[in-house]
């Protein structure tokens, strides 16, 4: 091979039937292969989404690519980007209703120990979040369809689980290993851990924190890190908890660090926090539509948040995420219940009449199937006065 024949270029110029020969500007702590085919839209994705910047190509080395619809054996990121077989949602569902309920155990467990000043033993949320990823594995639809399920007084409890489910869901998508996809959910088990030893008065604060209570609020971060310290958590995993604050501009907390600095994994934490912050019901307010938090995390890049890790968590979540509320072009209320190949077609639970105020007998209704109807907008339970939940474990966790 002749070395004068290679070209460095960006992430932005590479395409599918190039040869990557060697990555030369990676920000994150994800470590990938530097030499490999990029076989499709897919792996030049994957790449993005794990900091990649700089890369050489051999032009010598440029190959067609196969259709679509050829597997490629050969190259291992395609492999991972290619769907798991699933189990079915019904089957699923039952099993992540009792891991959201051990988890939102674990975590009060873990709560308590930080609030004692108690060092806690990691094997037990270790092991948890390693049943996420394997939920989510078998069918992510069960457990991010729970992370809508709330209860207003227990945000603190289903806060962190909820930020590992997404980040479970999150870390494959994008194509990391089994154990980089677990490290990571754990990371957003522990994140907020601090937030336990802030006062009450402060946390649930109804208006605008002062700068003095605001100083206050931000060492939820250190004292999280603390905890991990004592609890002699890897090194690599408190650094991305420390980090979930942190803004590429270098104007988040605690450290103000920015840029390169901050690791892959702690952009994803930002992002799953960020988000399941917005669309949380709090007791002060109501979570808002998981499109207008997609906005406003869309409005954050790319000056605080990384823009290739949002574009990538708005792909993985879907235009309409699984659990979300939506109103059809039939005036009625349905639950997303899966995502198609299509984002503005999921199939939908229907279970609701906005005309005649009063719910329906449940019924699925594969929207990519049955182009009469269509999704006209989110919509929140909150709007229409409807006890969400209860109708989820009446009519979803059978």
């Amino acid at each position: 091979m002749n070395g004068n024949s290679l070209k460095t270029i960006t992430i932005d110029q590479l395409v599918p039937g190039m040869f990557v020969s060697q990555i030369v500007g990676q920000s994150g702590g994800v470590k990938i292969k530097s030499e490999g085919k990029v076989t499709s839209q897919k792996v030049v994705d994957v790449l993005r989404a794990r900091g990649v910047k700089k890369l050489v190509i051999d032009p010598n080395r440029a190959f067609t690519v196969a259709p679509p619809d050829t597997p490629n054996a050969e190259d291992p990121e395609e492999a991972r980007a290619e769907k798991k077989a699933k189990v079915p949602f019904f089957r699923e569902i039952q099993r992540a209703e009792q891991l959201h309920a051990q988890g939102k155990e674990i975590q009060k467990s873990l709560l308590e120990s930080v609030q004692k000043g108690l060092p806690f033993d990691d094997k037990i949320p270790r092991a948890f979040s390693h049943k996420l990823v394997e939920s989510i594995d078998r069918n992510p639809d069960a457990l991010l369809c729970l992370t809508k399920i709330r209860e207003k007084d227990d945000y603190l409890l289903e806060h962190s689980l909820n930020v590992a489910i997404l980040l479970a869901n999150f870390g494959q998508f994008v194509g990391m290993d089994e154990q980089q996809v677990s490290d990571l959910a754990y990371a957003g088990f522990l994140h907020d851990m601090g937030k336990i030893r802030i006062p009450d008065n402060i946390l649930h604060k109804l208006g605008r924190l002062t700068d003095p209570e605001m100083a206050v609020m931000k060492r939820h971060v250190e004292f999280g890190v603390d905890a991990l310290h004592a609890a002699r958590i890897d090194s690599a995993l408190i650094r991305v908890v420390s980090e979930h604050h942190e803004r590429l501009d270098g104007k988040g907390y605690p450290a103000g660090i920015g840029g390169q600095d901050i690791s892959q994994e702690g952009r994803m934490l930002a992002i799953a926090d960020m988000y399941d912050a917005l669309t949380a019901d709090r007791c002060y307010k109501a979570g808002m539509p998981s499109q207008k938090a997609m906005k406003i995390l869309l409005q954050d890049a790319p000056e605080r948040l990384d823009s290739g890790l949002v574009q990538q968590f708005i792909k993985c979540m879907g235009v309409y995420p699984v659990g979300s509320l939506v109103r059809l072009s039939t005036d009625k209320l349905a639950m997303v219940l899966q995502q198609n190949d299509s984002p503005l077609t999921p199939v939908v639970k229907v279970f609701y009449s906005v005309k005649g105020g009063h719910f329906l007998e449940p019924k699925d209704i594969d929207l990519a199937c049955d182009k009469r109807i269509t999704i006209e907008s989110s919509v929140l339970a909150s709007e229409y006065k409807i006890d969400f939940n209860s109708f989820f474990e009446r009519s979803i966790a059978l």
